[in-house]
């Protein structure tokens, strides 16, 4: 379980709308969602989360994993203060269900959405896919960037920290 959840930080850290992934043939991708995420400035805030919460070597594991990445500027809507409680060491469990709220097990590019389809997470709820004008949405955030192909997985750029009830 510690290893999904270290995967769902590295993967939201992952997504990013303005990298090209090393790759050694047309479909060998040789980064993994970490690395992704790490070589993207947008993500260094989700970067910083999956270190907190321990989640690094979840989301270089083999996976195949899903991640709905969100950007700096999505963690920057969150009422002031959230971030910084969130990456203290006493709220760390915390911060491990919010991470792995945006992974998903399994590797589902943007063409296997449905409109209404739910799918359960990593951290062990479920999310809803709503597709609108061209537009796919995760629960209450928009899909930026879809199906950035990584070594271990596909990671989508979100617009909003999606928070599972807790």
């Amino acid at each position: 379980m510690k290893k999904l959840f270290s995967v769902v930080m590295l993967a939201v850290l992952a997504a990013v709308s303005s990298f090209a992934p090393k790759t050694s043939s047309v479909h060998e991708v040789e980064a993994d969602i970490v690395d992704l995420a790490v070589s993207t400035e947008f993500l260094s805030t989700l970067v910083a989360a999956v270190k907190a919460g321990d989640l690094v070597d979840v989301l270089k594991g083999d996976g195949p994993f899903t991640v709905f990445a969100p950007t700096n500027e999505a963690f920057a809507k969150l009422p002031a203060g959230t971030v910084e409680n969130l990456l203290k060491p006493e709220n760390k469990a915390k911060l491990v269900q919010v991470l792995t709220y945006h992974v998903v097990p399994g590797k589902i590019m943007s063409t296997d959405l449905k409109n209404g389809q739910k799918a359960k997470t990593v951290q062990g709820s479920e999310i809803t896919v709503t597709l609108k004008d061209g537009k796919a949405m995760i629960n209450n955030a928009t899909v930026t960037n879809a199906d950035i192909v990584a070594s271990n997985g596909v990671v989508h750029v979100i617009d909003t920290v999606i928070l599972p009830s807790m």
